[in-house]
């Protein structure tokens, strides 16, 4: 898959966030099958639309989840993490009694966030090196 860059602007600046989360039920229980895990998967998007971010992937096995969502450059990652677990936990324990008598709670208090951007690390890190390098042009300050 690849991903075009789509630069989005606020009074502040521009951005293009994008972030690589992944979370498990509790226990790792193998408890996001068939109509609950279609169900997640319309309320992840739901929520998503509702904040102004974007899905551009998103899987839902057995036992977790992983989203890439583009979000907002105030939304921290453990933010967007806790909105789509909250949100998520309270609709589907609500929907699927079984949930609730399963476990105490749907999901593992952890999750996992990566950022993910349009280019590698590894371009970052060379463009910044090489600063001094690259022929500057008249009235350039970047």
């Amino acid at each position: 898959m690849t991903v075009t860059r789509k630069v989005r602007r606020f009074s502040g600046g521009v951005y293009d966030l994008g972030l690589h989360v992944v979370w498990c039920p509790k226990y790792r229980r193998p408890v996001l099958g068939g109509r609950v895990a279609e169900r997640l998967d319309e309320l992840i998007r739901q929520k998503a639309d509702e904040r102004g971010w974007e899905v551009i992937a998103l899987e839902v096995m057995p036992d977790h989840v992983h989203l890439f969502v583009k979000h907002d450059p105030k939304s921290s990652a453990s933010y967007v993490a806790n909105q789509f677990k909250g949100f998520t936990s309270r609709v589907l324990r609500e929907e699927f009694p079984h949930l609730k008598s399963r476990m105490p709670t749907l999901w593992s208090s952890s999750y996992f966030a990566a950022s993910v951007g349009a280019v590698s690390a590894a371009t970052v890190e060379k463009y910044i090196n090489t600063q001094w390098e690259r022929p500057r042009k008249k009235g350039d300050s970047s």
